[in-house]
Formats: C-alpha cells, structure tokens, sequence
C-alpha cells in the first residue's frame, strides 16, 4: 500500500505532545498562536500544500478513516515528516472541536517574502494590493480571484488578516499556498513598493468622480489597491493612486471587496488576453 511508505504514528492520547501543533486550533488561529507555523484543513488543500505550495511542511494529523481515501495523496508526502493518526475522539479532543474532515496539516511559513521578491520586474504583470482587509473570508476569496484571473503577486498591509490563516487558506481554495504574497508596512507603502517597479497603482472606489474601469486603457502593469469592506480606501490613499470604479445600476454602488476585486481582475486579464 501507499500508505506504508508514509511515516506513520498512532497517537492514542490528546495529550500526546508530538500533536501539540494542532491542540486547540480554533481559539489558536484567533490568537495567532501558532506562531512561524500555520494550519491547513481538508483533503483539497493538503493536495495543494504537498503538490504545488511553496511552504515547507512539518506534520500531519489525520483521522484513522482517512487513511485509505488518501492512500494516494500520502505517497507524496516528504520523507521524514510524520502523519499523525489517530481515532476520531482522540483527534476531536486535539483539535477542540469535531473534526468532520478528518484531514489537518502543519506548514512553515519560513523567511517573509517581500514586495521586491514577488513583483515582476519587467513585462506585463498585474498585482493585487489589499490594505487594511480584516475579514479572512474576503482575503482568502481575493487570493482565489488573484489565481483565476492570472495576478502575478498579492501584498497585504500590516492590518490585513494572514492569508495563512486556516479559513483564509480554504476560501482562497489552496491558492494562499502557493500565490506569491508579502505582507508588512502600511497601506501607503504598498502603493510605494508597486511604483518602485513600475506599476500603475488603480485604487478601486465607488466615487463618482473616479473613471469608470471599462474605459481605462490597460497598462502594461498594473497594480489594483482594495480597500477594507464598508469604509473602503481613505482619501489620501485614493489621492496617491489612479481613481478606477465599476460601473453600477443607478441608487447601487458597491459589492463586497472580494466581488470587486474579482470584476476588476477579470477586466484586466480579458482585455490583456483577448483585447478590446
């Protein structure tokens, strides 16, 4: 079988302390008590994490069921990184709550990237600048939209939420884990990061006064800054850039973040690849 060339070790206890990466994952994540590591759930991302993510992997732990389902999948798993298992009750009581997928990884986040790591420095290319975004399901939807519609690199300010935190990785479908992304600095410096390559900054904004996007010329970078959802960008940051909005029905003016993000990418991408 596949799963016997896996470093398999029955953990019987939750007390075990060869688990102790995964105790108490929820209230963990809150806290960013996890530190230089992260947490991956589920069957998708574990596929994405071994297959094509840039991160280094210290662990999994799986629930006894899943190990046929994913005899496959445990082939590729590196030598010398142990797969946990252990029975349902003992991994719900690691985990702090019922663990229906049965399926957790433990990754490193090693050395943080930065801007000048990710950014093309020359070519066409289209960047993803995220400021101030607190919500992890926006931030993980935006990283999915970033992968399907061809970005380059994501960078996240100092107050946006880690993409690498546990839903974020989800929503995101696994794109977290191999997108290029830097995060650090303020919203400010996001915008002096993508100039320093030479990006045209578009700071998205329902304002009236902005240009509408389907009449913007695409230009050979481009670097899109989103806003956190409800107060959007502050003025002087919309000052600092390029003023871009989708057009919307009369009385409407805006959609989620991540909606908006997604518009704006496809717009780019479509016109890039199959022109006006």
């Amino acid at each position: 079988m596949a799963t016997e060339a896996a470093n398999l070790v029955t953990i019987t206890d939750s007390r075990d302390p060869r688990v102790a990466a995964f105790l108490s994952v929820r209230e963990r994540d809150l806290t960013g008590g996890h530190g230089g590591r992260f947490i991956v759930e589920g069957k998708v991302t574990l596929e994405i994490l071994l297959t094509r993510g840039r991160f280094a992997i210290e662990s999994l732990f799986l629930c006894e069921t899943r190990l046929a389902p994913l005899a496959g999948l445990l082939a590729r798993v590196p030598e010398g990184v142990p797969v946990y298992v252990a029975p349902q009750d003992v991994m719900d009581a690691v985990a702090g709550f019922p663990m229906h997928r049965g399926v957790l990884a433990c990754g490193r986040k090693g050395a943080p990237l930065t801007p000048a790591d990710i950014l093309p420095a020359e070519g066409p290319a289209t960047a993803l600048l995220l400021a101030g975004l607190s919500n992890h399901d926006n931030v993980g939807a935006c990283f999915r939209n970033a992968a399907a519609f061809g970005a380059d690199a994501v960078l996240l300010d100092e107050t946006s939420c880690d993409p690498l935190y546990r839903k974020a990785i989800r929503v995101s479908s696994g794109s977290a884990l191999w997108m290029p992304f830097a995060q650090g600095g303020t919203s400010g410096q996001l915008i002096e990061a993508a100039e320093a390559r030479g990006y045209d900054v578009w700071a998205l904004t329902p304002s009236a006064e902005a240009e509408p996007l389907p009449s913007v010329r695409i230009p050979e970078r481009v670097a899109l800054l989103m806003g956190a959802e409800g107060p959007g960008l502050p003025r002087d940051l919309i000052a600092r850039a390029r003023p871009v909005r989708i057009p919307m029905a009369d009385g409407f003016d805006s959609v989620n973040v991540a909606t908006a993000a997604a518009l704006a990418l496809s717009h780019v991408f479509s016109q890039r690849k199959f022109g006006a």
